[in-house]
């Protein structure tokens, strides 16, 4: 089996296209922070068992203005890790720092698909 590689997304127009196209998982996520990086491996996981999912994440340092501009957009506080799923452009589920795990992406997944 081969593992999806996670995308890292490129700009805001590429979140908007991937907003629009249905249910999608985005993930904030700091190359530097220990939290992030364990975070990021449960997020992992999470595709290797979903590959199906949508998703893409943003360097919150490198990225700080589509990371700033996903708060504003959807007035959920910037935390770094974060989690963010998105049901008809919508935050429909988030989560930050040990709240992301495999279990907890998969359970978000599963309620934006129902």
């Amino acid at each position: 089996m081969t593992s999806q590689e996670p995308r890292q997304l490129a700009d805001e127009a590429e979140l908007r296209a991937a907003l629009a196209a249905g249910p999608f998982l985005l993930f904030k996520h700091s190359l530097i922070c220990p939290t992030s990086t364990r975070a990021f491996a449960e997020y992992r996981a999470f595709l290797e068992a979903n590959p199906e999912a949508a998703t893409g994440w943003l360097d919150v340092i490198g990225q700080r203005p589509l990371s700033q501009a996903v708060a504003a957009s959807t007035g959920v506080v910037h935390q770094s890790p974060q989690a963010l799923y998105f049901s008809d452009g919508d935050v429909a589920w988030h989560a930050s720092h040990g709240g992301i795990t495999r279990d907890s992406l998969a359970e978000a997944h599963s309620g934006t698909n129902a």
